[in-house]
């Protein structure tokens, strides 16, 4: 199920509150445009600044506006055991297809910590988990002979790789049953853990591409490496474009300049500077998603 182009989507903010109707719009250009899945609050949907029940708001509002027309993952992660399990167990009530776990941030457990508190939520709720290593955002990063040791457990059915390291990637493959999905977590890296064993990936890219990053995914899946290659080569601008801010700092200016949402960000993150929204306005031009 877990497996293609799944976006990481953004939480549009209309003064403040969560703006649904530009959400639908976003979830419907995601389907329309061939989008294996949805995460919504991941943390490109600034689930750390989200209260619960906005949290819980999204997710249901999803599962409503999707209508089980492609997979949604919700992000339930956290760094409080007790916080994430409830999330993961709210995801579960809702109907969600999968949950997308971040590893806990700021207080760096170790590889032990990291174990028991993955393996207390998979076993407390009967819902297909996905693990996310993320080290630069959480200062803590799972090493794949943990990953391997979660990868036992039934419900732990893949993870989302951000280190940033092929090798990593490679070693988590190596360890891990055939089944265990691993999917990028950083869209410039994508055809490069799919070329070792990676089955898609979940994309801030596909915010504004979704086409075009659904595209190079399953050319790669159906070992079309050379249309594949040559839609990465195409996107690698826009890729790295994107995280000139901290994500979903760019994203959100991109959608802004494509009329798509208000250009709005819960606080500590802020709109894009100007030279930033100057940057993506010329490379929206350059890829043709604005006049």
């Amino acid at each position: 199920m877990f497996k293609g182009s799944i976006v990481a989507i953004v939480t549009p903010f209309k003064n403040g509150k969560f703006d649904k109707e530009s959400f639908k719009k976003l979830i419907e250009f995601q389907i329309e445009n061939g989008t294996d899945g949805i995460v919504p609050v991941g943390t490109t949907g600034e689930s750390a600044t989200l209260t619960h029940d906005e949290h819980k708001e999204i997710i249901e509002y999803t599962l409503e506006v999707v209508n089980k027309r492609i997979p949604v993952i919700a992000g339930t992660g956290s760094n409080s055991t007790a916080e994430a399990l409830d999330l993961t167990k709210f995801a579960k009530k809702a109907g969600c297809d999968g949950a997308l776990l971040i590893t806990p941030y700021y207080n760096k457990p170790t590889q032990e910590g990291l174990y028991i508190h993955f393996k207390t939520i998979a076993d407390e709720v009967d819902i297909p988990i996905i693990l996310y290593n993320v080290p630069s955002r959480t200062g803590i990063s799972i090493l794949p002979e943990t990953v391997a040791k979660l990868a036992e457990i039934k419900n732990i059915v893949g993870i989302k790789e951000a280190s940033g390291s092929l090798d990593q990637v490679s070693k988590i493959i190596s360890l891990c049953p055939e089944d265990f999905v691993v999917l990028s977590g950083d869209d410039s890296m994508t055809l490069g853990i799919m070329a070792v064993g990676g089955k898609g990936v979940i994309s801030v890219a596909a915010n504004i591409m979704p086409a075009e990053v659904s595209r190079m995914v399953h050319d790669a899946l159906s070992g079309n490496w050379q249309q594949a290659q040559k839609m990465h080569i195409k996107l690698f601008n826009i890729f790295k474009t994107l995280f000139v801010e901290t994500n979903p700092i760019p994203v959100k200016g991109c959608l802004y300049l494509m009329k798509k949402i208000q250009l709005e960000l819960r606080m500590p993150l802020t709109p894009p500077s100007e030279e930033t929204l100057k940057k993506l306005e010329t490379t929206l031009k350059q890829y043709g998603l604005i006049q």
